[in-house]
């Protein structure tokens, strides 16, 4: 493996930045790619090397400048920041001013009391713990990965507001938050002189949450949004659509996506979305993504890809992301009737 690391030379695409759009995050001098890679999935050590290392290869090629980790992502938790981490080193070294590295912390990452939640004590290690594992000397953002309902919130952003100020990460963000908790968090590090970036909720066709008062408090506060799970889990994709495939994630016994997930109503639902998708010559991947980037709340789409191909076809999807009313009332009743 780490010949593997070593003996392959990476030269970026020199007109990488001509075709992706970058948008601003809230009010910040930072702008995302409309499209972010996220690595959750298909870069641990269980993944083929080969492939991922490709995926990274084709994001920075196509402008993706924005790679999204959790001190827990991949199998075993924890390797898909060591794995990006000797790309990093070995691949990007030259190249890291250009690129935005975040990293979470919140889920279960080590044993005992202190290995996750909200604490001052879990937070500040994981981000030491993440650091080591991705061989830099900070990250450019930093969230509390979920809402700690036991420790005190000033705790939790007393512990962002120390990483901030050490200079181990640029800004900040939340992710799994709701409304009420996003805005005490907005208000607790605005006293503190220190701007929320950016929120990374769940948000897709299929999944609606957000739209209960989340956007509304982050256009309000000028606050950044990168939805994840844009696919909801590859459901919104067409390999589900007549049986389950054998690679998929859902034949996984232990992937988050389960075949109780897929109902009768949910690929009804798909179908008639997919028929939509191909009046737009678009797939339902791609019409899935280009549905959320036409929201102004929206600054950036967080996709995973275990392929160049699966991840190419995320990236066509900025080739139409306009919609008629017509298509966003048939959408909505397509999956209210879920």
């Amino acid at each position: 493996m780490l010949n593997f690391f070593r003996t392959v030379k990476y030269t970026p695409n020199e007109n990488r930045y001509d075709a992706m759009k970058y948008r601003r995050c809230g009010s910040s001098g930072i702008l995302l790619p409309a499209i972010s890679l996220g690595l959750w999935h298909n870069f641990g050590d269980n993944d083929d090397k080969k492939k991922y290392k490709k995926v990274l290869f084709e994001a920075f090629d196509s402008g993706i400048t924005h790679f999204d980790f959790a001190n827990n992502y991949g199998s075993p938790p924890g390797s898909a920041e060591k794995n990006f981490g000797k790309i990093l080193k070995k691949n990007f070294a030259g190249y890291r001013d250009e690129m935005i590295i975040s990293t979470k912390a919140g889920y279960g990452m080590w044993p005992g009391p202190y290995g996750e939640w909200g604490s001052r004590k879990y937070l500040l290690a994981s981000l030491d713990q993440s650091l080591q594992r991705l061989g830099a000397d900070y990250v450019d953002i930093f969230y509390s990965h979920r809402f700690d309902p036991l420790t005190p919130l000033e705790e939790t952003m007393e512990a962002l507001s120390s990483a901030y100020h050490s200079g181990k990460t640029l800004y900040l963000g939340i992710s799994n938050y709701g409304p009420k908790e996003t805005m005490e968090a907005y208000e607790i590090l605005k006293r503190k002189g220190i701007p929320l970036l950016i929120h990374q909720p769940r948000y897709s066709i299929l999944y609606r949450e957000p739209e209960s008062g989340l956007l509304d408090v982050l256009k309000d506060n000028k606050i950044g949004c990168i939805s994840y799970s844009p696919l909801a889990q590859g459901l919104l994709t067409s390999k589900y659509l007549t049986h389950i495939p054998k690679d998929s994630r859902i034949a996984n016994p232990n992937g988050y996506l389960k075949e109780k997930d897929l109902t009768p109503s949910v690929v009804k639902t798909i179908k008639k979305l997919q028929k939509i998708a191909d009046q737009r010559g678009q797939s339902l991947a791609q019409m899935a993504v280009s549905w959320l980037l036409q929201k102004k709340e929206i600054t950036s789409v967080l996709v995973g890809a275990r392929t160049q191909q699966q991840l190419q076809e995320l990236i066509r999807a900025l080739e139409n992301i306009e919609f008629s009313e017509m298509e966003l009332t048939k959408i909505d009743q397509i999956r209210s009737g879920i």
